[in-house]
């Protein structure tokens, strides 16, 4: 039978908001038991605020991850872990965990804890306060550090997220971050679809479809934890390098597809128009110079043909950049309208998810 004060415990912990802490791991078994009782250690602090959970999705690592993570949750009740057979990517992990969550509030961290975990109660404060749908850690924002980060990493970093910032029209500094915190209710009505890093891109694009709240507060990514860790994994960390510099451009036309087409496709009209400019202009240079020509039809042919074999580049250049222009702009007025499509039938098939879990105030 309960005692009382384990009765009152109950009822008031099951007014304080549930928090989902997801974590995914591909490869951490060094670190994977000591990291995850710090994340637990911490959570603990926090008790008074919030009940809590781990989630691990072990990602298919090839080393004792797995083993490990299922060792240290058999100690703690609260620590769930999830399997994938092999590696699928940051973005499935994610919605594997996304798919078990239940709670009030989803926090997403890094396994090697290169931003510490004080981020967490600071990123569900700010949620709590302001009312916001996602809540990121920006090392790129005012108040925000990087630590020993290699000058390459941070350099493609750095100017990945402005270009992601400028195409997403927002006041956002960071949207390739791991490191956020999500109305749980909010988050369960995104269809997500991404397998790789590029789903945090993603998350904010369809958030903003949604007319989501996003928030942000400074972070401080520092590679100097787990150095000894990080230098064994450094050659993974560069191959992976290339394959996130091609999702940030995907994600940029995804937020913005006029930027890959249309304003091209203008410079090139630009510079088309100059060139035919130009060949007009020899073309009646020499028609002034043709007098002999009876007709005038006869000598404007003429004198196109001798501008043409005077300067055959400006003719060249100038119809070779009209056709890529005009294709340019029509591929731009295309996406933009796939674009629209996409994001009428994202609105209705939200609307009509809503419906089914009986409105936006009802978790799954």
């Amino acid at each position: 039978m309960r005692t009382v004060e384990a009765i009152t415990r109950l009822v008031k912990d099951e007014g304080k908001p549930l928090v989902s802490l997801v974590v995914p791991a591909f490869n951490e078994g060094a670190i994977v038991e000591k990291n995850l009782g710090v994340l637990c250690d911490y959570m603990e602090s926090v008790e008074h605020d919030y009940r809590w959970e781990v989630i691990v999705v072990n990602d298919g690592s090839m080393d004792d991850t797995g083993r490990l993570a299922e060792t240290f949750a058999r100690t703690r009740p609260n620590v769930r872990v999830l399997h994938h057979p092999r590696n699928l990517g940051m973005g499935q992990a994610f919605r594997s965990a996304f798919e078990e969550c239940d709670a009030d509030y989803v926090v997403t961290l890094d396994l090697d804890l290169t931003y510490s975990t004080d981020h967490i109660g600071a990123m569900l404060t700010q949620l709590r306060a302001t009312g916001a749908n996602v809540v990121v850690a920006s090392p790129y924002m005012n108040g925000g550090r990087l630590s020993n980060v290699p000058r390459l990493r941070r350099t493609l970093s750095i100017w990945a997220n402005r270009f992601l910032s400028i195409a997403a029209k927002g006041h956002l500094s960071t949207l390739t971050g791991m490191v956020r915190a999500y109305d749980g209710r909010f988050l369960r009505t995104l269809d997500l679809r991404s397998l790789g890093q590029e789903i945090n891109p993603e998350i904010i694009y369809k958030a903003k479809l949604l007319s989501g709240r996003i928030s942000e507060i400074p972070g401080h990514l520092d590679w100097g934890v787990q150095r000894a860790d990080r230098v064994a994994r450094q050659s993974r960390i560069n191959m992976r390098m290339l394959r996130h510099t091609m999702a940030v451009l995907l994600s940029g036309f995804l937020f913005r597809p006029v930027m890959f087409f249309v304003l091209p496709g203008l410079l090139l009209l630009l510079f088309s128009m100059f060139a035919t400019g130009w060949a007009l202009i020899h073309s009646y240079e020499q028609y002034q110079s043709l007098s002999r020509y009876p007709t005038f039809g006869t000598r404007v042919s003429a004198s196109v043909a001798a501008a043409f074999v005077q300067a055959p580049h400006t003719f060249v250049l100038g119809g070779v950049t009209g056709m890529l222009a005009i294709q340019l702009i029509s591929l731009g007025i295309m996406a933009l309208q796939s674009k629209s499509y996409f994001e009428e039938v994202f609105h209705l098939g939200t609307t009509v998810y809503k419906a089914v879990l009986g409105g936006p105030g009802k978790s799954r």
